[in-house]
This record gives structure tokens, C-alpha cells and sequence, in this order.
């Protein structure tokens, strides 16, 4: 990944990984995967959102490769993933099951953590075979299942036809981002994160969303405008946990809500105040203190109260 993709130093700037794969998928697509930490230490899987890419999860990589083994992987078309002529929910899924299928033992169990189109990967494999025999749990981070653009609030105006076709048309743009300059980060900032996001948050959220191809930014927004996974939440079995951003603009808390009524087993919601899409890196140790959490509870098996006992 080149500097122009992310931030060279700090705490966003990505970690050397232990090493390297490439993942081929059900149709062919290779994947770029990423593995840090120890090899035999509970294992992490991190996918994720429209416009990202690893470097997304500096910070989380960062703090848990410790003591976890931390997976992630650039979506397709992402990062350094090539773009694919299918971009559908469906293919989602099938890379969702490779990189699980390539990077952990048969019945190896893990907690499978996806932020924004990264969650929405996670509720299009919800009834996977491969998905449900390495699930402990999972995380969705600023997500939503259906209704992404009628729902969204990048356009300041009451929620109707007119704002869901302008919303459309500005998400799915085909028009280059540019150079991420004061002017792009204050857009992106509007768009995409909390008032309140500091000025490094903001650039290192821009590095990696302006590095994005534009073709397949936009061959993803048409997928995610006609998203509906409200099927794939109600399949969503293993133990889920939900963190949103109380001023979120791309998914709203309305979206956080409906998870939390349709999924089997959802174990808590986490609203940030102040925080807006970009959780994983406006509040990096909440998602990671999150993670780690739930790694505890579901994949060491080990619950909190028995770490204290042992201290």
C-alpha cells in the first residue's frame, strides 16, 4: 500500500503484518489478506467498509496483535484487492468464506468484526456453512441491513423522494475524489465523522477513502442503494454485538435500532455520542476495548468475571 493510500506514521498508520496471503474466491477474485500477531492466539477477523481498506484498522490491528491474531482483508476492489466484474452481496460472501476458509483451522472459531458495507458482508453470509462453523460471535460496527440511501443524512433536508434521488446520485458518483486537500477533508468530515473528530482522525480517514478507485467506488454504492439483508439479519445466529455513532450521517441510529429488534442474538448495542460513520477510527480504543471483550466471552471462553477471579 502506498503512502498516498494512509497515513505514514501515528496511531493510523498501518502495522507491518506477521505476513501476507492472497485468498482466490468462489469466482477467481484474489484477495489481498493480512495476518499480525501470534499464530496461535485467539483469532480476529476484520472486514472492512465501502471505500476502505486494511489500513482502516490501524489502530484495532495495532493494539490487538499483542496477544490476538488479527485477519484482515481488502474487500474486492479495494485496497490491494483488484476489482472484479461482480459486485453483488452474494460475492461479498463468497470472500467472506475464502479468507475464513485460508486463514483458520476447520472448526477454528473466531470473532468476526465488519464495519459499515464490511457488516452488511457479514449479514450476506449469515447462512453459510463456512461463516457458521467459524463464528463465536460477531461485531457490527455503523451498519445497516436495507434502506442505506433513503435513510441516509448527507443531505440536509427532510427525508423524502427528492432527498433519496439526490443522496443516490451524490453517493454513486463516478466524479474522482481528487486530492485529499483542506477542502476534501472538510467534505469528508461532513459526511462521514463526528463534529468533534480530531484533525489526524480526519486525515487519516481521507488517505484511505480518496485512495479508493473510483470505478469501484461507484460499482459498490449502485450495490449497497439496493441493498436488502433484512433476511440475512434474522439468520445472523451467533452472539452479536453493535456500535454506532449517535451522529452518524451514512447509517443512522435508526439502522442500529432495527438490528437490534431483528437479530436472534444480539448481546448489546454501544451508541457513541458525538461519534459519527467512522467508529473504528473516531473511537479506537471504545471498538477495540469492544473487541477485546467479546473475544473473552465468546472465543477464549474465559468470561470476565473468571479473568478477575485469576488475576
Amino acid at each position: 500500500m502506498s503512502r498516498l493510500a494512509s497515513v505514514a506514521s501515528g496511531p493510523y498508520a498501518p502495522p507491518t503484518p506477521s505476513h501476507e496471503l492472497i485468498v482466490v474466491s468462489a469466482d477467481g477474485a484474489r484477495l489481498h489478506v493480512e495476518v499480525h500477531g501470534p499464530e496461535n492466539a485467539p483469532p480476529v477477523v476484520l472486514s472492512h467498509g465501502w471505500t476502505c481498506s486494511t489500513a482502516f484498522w490501524a489502530a484495532q490491528i495495532r493494539d490487538l496483535a499483542a496477544d490476538h491474531r488479527v485477519i484482515a482483508y481488502d474487500q474486492r476492489g479495494h485496497g490491494r484487492s483488484p476489482a472484479s466484474p461482480a459486485c453483488t452481496t452474494h460475492a461479498l460472501a463468497d470472500d467472506l468464506e475464502a479468507v475464513l476458509a485460508q486463514t483458520l483451522a476447520r472448526g477454528e472459531k473466531a470473532l468476526i468484526v465488519g464495519h459499515s458495507m464490511g457488516g452488511m458482508t457479514v449479514m450476506a453470509a449469515a447462512t453459510r456453512p463456512r461463516f457458521r462453523e467459524h463464528a463465536a460471535a460477531v461485531l457490527l460496527c455503523s451498519t445497516g441491513s436495507s434502506r442505506l440511501v433513503a435513510e441516509a443524512r448527507v443531505v440536509p433536508w427532510r427525508a423524502g423522494r427528492v432527498r433519496t434521488w439526490i443522496t443516490g446520485r451524490i453517493l454513486g458518483s463516478r466524479a474522482p475524489l481528487g486530492p485529499v486537500t483542506p477542502v476534501a477533508k472538510r467534505i469528508l468530515k461532513y459526511a462521514t465523522m463526528g463534529a468533534g473528530s480530531a484533525p489526524h482522525m480526519v486525515e487519516a480517514c481521507a488517505r484511505i477513502v480518496h485512495a479508493c478507485p473510483r470505478a469501484a467506488r461507484h460499482a459498490w454504492a449502485r450495490v449497497l442503494e439496493a441493498l436488502d439483508l433484512d433476511h440475512g439479519v434474522r439468520e445472523l445466529h451467533a452472539p452479536t454485538a453493535i456500535v454506532h455513532g449517535a451522529s452518524d450521517r451514512l447509517t443512522p441510529p435508526v439502522h442500529a435500532r432495527a438490528l437490534v429488534a431483528e437479530l436472534p442474538h444480539c448481546v448489546g448495542l454501544t451508541e457513541l455520542t458525538g461519534v459519527g460513520h467512522m467508529t473504528p477510527i473516531e473511537a479506537p480504543d471504545l471498538v477495540t476495548a469492544r473487541i477485546r471483550e467479546l473475544v473473552t466471552t465468546y472465543v477464549t471462553g474465559a468470561t470476565p468475571a473468571q479473568i478477575k477471579e485469576g488475576a
